[in-house]
């Protein structure tokens, strides 16, 4: 059916790859390119056998000139963005130049600036619509899956939505002391920040890790999660009808916490460049070096995720509640695709996401969040690639 380009050869991308190739029919043929070529011809000389052509390529995403160049000589159909988040304008400036569709999981932020928000990526939309191109932000498990399980409650359970609460819960133990499960650099940047809220309509900022909730998570049992900003929040806050608040909650044990504020203490998480030995360096950046890559961690993770939105609202006139909610087992993931499952449930939407451009289900010029397209097609695919969806008419309610 189409030709996707993949950028980025971490994780994510690894389950995105693996998902193209059980997905063939759609995606014909794909192009893996990475700063470091090595770790695409891995994943190439690993799935190279299957009825998905599969070619690799080198290329510096920071380089909208080396970008443009590869996209005209792939010329895919849709570009997926499994490279940083820093990335995401010069991926989508080759897009527009290149009039090529646009698929990313995380929302921009700058190198200099612990701050993501949608205002960089939405200023694209009238130069995407002009185009003729459709960019699909978020694509991943939150955001990403959280706005389409949001659409659905909207489109099948709900007249109005005033309550969403989204919750995700990884109780997976890796062994080690301390280490994270996505890029330390992203994750470490988005914990130690404010907590933030959305509620009538404005942000109420917390301090990190203020609000804490124990929670008792279905197959997994009573874990403690804290409030932190998420950026999903601020477009299910104009996407959903009739909201009055959206919270985001994520689970951390004690240990995970205890060695953040450490490092934290000691300067370690600071963003801020400082001189060590003649060298200008980023004491987060260093930090990410000495710590165990997050696609180490797959072989010696075991546990389960579980990402889920909890609604509250009306139907009919009465009251409502539901919880929608995946739940995923990280030795599973392992086994099908090598990796634990943090990469997983961000690297199957991914290809959904694309798949449901490439098939034409989902084409829109200009640029959009993934809940304002008809969940239904995505929701069938997400049981058909490994992530279904679990339903509850009588959760418990967080207060």
């Amino acid at each position: 059916m189409g030709k996707a380009l993949i950028i980025g050869a971490g994780g994510v991308a690894s389950v995105c790859v693996h998902k193209c190739c059980q997905n063939s029919d759609v995606f014909e043929e794909i192009c893996i390119a990475s700063r470091t070529k090595s770790k695409c011809d891995a994943l190439k000389e690993k799935l190279d056998r299957g009825k998905t052509k599969i070619s690799t390529a080198q290329v510096n995403a920071d380089n909208v000139e080396e970008l443009i160049e590869l996209i005209n000589k792939f010329k895919p159909d849709v570009v997926i963005n499994l490279a940083l988040p820093y990335q995401d304008l010069t991926i989508m400036d080759a897009c527009l130049a290149t009039k090529t569709d646009y698929v990313d999981t995380a929302n921009y932020e700058p190198l200099d600036t612990a701050k993501f928000e949608y205002k960089w990526q939405w200023a694209y939309r009238e130069r995407f619509e002009q185009a003729g191109i459709t960019a699909l932000l978020g694509s991943g498990f939150d955001p990403g899956v959280t706005g389409v399980f949001s659409a659905y409650a909207q489109k099948h359970e709900f007249d109005e939505i005033n309550y969403i609460d989204i919750l995700d819960c990884n109780a997976g133990d890796h062994g080690y002391p301390f280490a994270t499960n996505f890029n330390p650099e992203i994750n470490i940047r988005e914990v130690s920040a404010k907590g933030s809220y959305i509620e009538n309509g404005k942000w109420v900022e917390t301090e990190p890790m203020e609000i804490k909730r124990v929670y008792n998570f279905p197959e997994i049992g009573e874990k403690d999660m804290y409030l932190l900003h998420h950026e999903e929040l601020e477009s299910l806050a104009l996407n959903i009808k009739g909201i009055k608040r959206i919270r985001f909650f994520m689970t951390f044990g004690q240990s995970y916490l205890t060695h953040l504020k450490c490092l934290e203490n000691v300067g370690m998480t600071s963003i801020e460049p400082i001189e060590f030995e003649g060298k200008q360096i980023v004491p987060l950046q260093f930090l990410k070096a000495v710590l165990p890559d997050p696609a180490s961690l797959g072989p010696r993770t075991k546990g389960k995720t579980n990402i889920g939105c909890i609604f509250i609202g009306k139907k009919d006139g009465k009251d409502k509640t539901y919880y929608l909610y995946n739940v995923c087992d990280h030795q599973e993931c392992y086994k099908e695709v090598g990796s634990q499952a943090v990469s997983y449930t961000t690297g199957v939407p991914a290809m959904i996401g694309a798949a449901m451009l490439l098939s034409g289900k989902w084409k829109k010029p200009g640029v959009h969040n993934i809940e304002e397209f008809d969940p239904d097609p995505f929701m069938d695919a997400l049981n058909k690639f490994g992530l279904p969806w679990k339903e509850s008419y009588s959760p418990e309610l967080v207060d």
